[in-house]
């Protein structure tokens, strides 16, 4: 038993190192692939790689990591293999309470800094989440309704920002477009302020790991162990809300990277949340990174929406776990 245990750390340990290794190699090509060359390091190339790439790598390791881990943790406290910000609404609240910002201040001549962006995003982000966890707690929903109230909720949001987008004006629509279908390429002038806090919360939930494994074993078990259900679970979702609403105020909506990655950590054995949370971690900043520089690379006439990319990875994951969870249950 023991050795069986060290063996299962060690391979714990090697996909951690792993996904660092890759994380590293994806950053470097980030860095490095461009239509201006890395070598000789001239002041025009130096000026992109310093105010455009870097920025624009570190905002992608920053938002995958963000959603990744906010998925995850979402996972283990609804206790629902498919939760995530994008399916279940969360992202989608956060870009239309952002959008509604963004219009209200354009109509009455206001600047909105950054700061306002992320409050915006927060109060819906925080809003799709409360409905979510209280209709699950108080009508009782198993996981397939659950998902289907956070898809209807999404859905109704994507209207909603759809009605903004058709009644925007031309400098707007661009702006809007940004925010619907996903993109790096616009938020890297608020990731300064954005970062502390960003890591913070990434290092908070990380530290909190041991509590979802008590939760994990159910509310009652976690309760005769000494824990504050009620009050870690709040925490939790604030954390969980707080990283939705940075990453969707610099990146706009940005689906399955908190669906995808997990899932992918957990058939390489990484299901205990003091593994799963950092690893998730290390891939979503991976998996968006790889993502952009597909988006960036693809065609030659301009780069594609990095959400659209994601999608297109994700959606047949989706449908994959889906079947699987409708076979189990027969």
């Amino acid at each position: 038993m023991t050795e069986l245990a060290h063996a299962h750390r060690r391979r714990q340990r090697w996909l951690l190192l792993a996904l660092l290794a890759a994380l590293l190699l994806l950053a470097l090509l980030s860095l490095l692939l461009g239509a201006f060359s890395w070598w000789p390091l001239d002041p025009m190339q130096q000026q992109v790689l310093l105010q455009l790439r870097l920025p624009r790598t570190l905002l992608a390791m920053l938002v995958g990591a963000a959603l990744a881990m906010s998925g995850a943790t979402l996972q283990i406290l609804l206790h629902n293999p498919v939760a995530e910000p994008g399916l279940l609404g969360i992202s989608s609240g956060a870009g239309l309470c952002a959008m509604l910002a963004m219009s209200l201040a354009r109509l009455l001549g206001w600047g909105l800094p950054a700061w306002g962006l992320a409050l915006a995003s927060f109060g819906g982000a925080l809003a799709v989440t409360l409905l979510l966890t209280h209709l699950a707690r108080r009508q009782r929903l198993d996981v397939a309704r659950l998902l289907l109230l956070g898809i209807a909720v999404s859905m109704l949001a994507n209207a909603a920002m759809t009605w903004l987008l058709y009644f925007s004006d031309d400098a707007s629509l661009r702006e809007f477009m940004f925010w619907m279908m996903g993109s790096l390429a616009y938020g890297s002038g608020a990731l300064t302020g954005a970062m502390p806090l960003m890591l913070l919360a990434l290092l908070l939930l990380v530290r909190r790991a041991g509590r979802l494994e008590l939760m994990q074993l159910g509310e009652a078990q976690a309760r005769l162990m000494g824990l504050d259900v009620t009050r870690e679970r709040t925490r939790l979702i604030l954390l969980v809300c707080l990283l939705t609403a940075l990453a969707v105020s610099l990146s706009g909506v940005i689906g399955f990277v908190g669906l995808l990655v997990p899932h992918l950590l957990r058939l390489c054995g990484a299901g205990a949340p003091r593994i799963l949370l950092p690893a998730s971690a290390l891939g979503g900043a991976a998996l968006l990174l790889g993502a952009d520089l597909l988006a960036r690379h693809a065609t030659a006439v301009g780069e594609l929406p990095i959400g659209v990319v994601t999608a297109t990875l994700g959606a047949p994951l989706f449908i994959f776990l889906l079947v699987r969870h409708h076979a189990d249950a027969r």
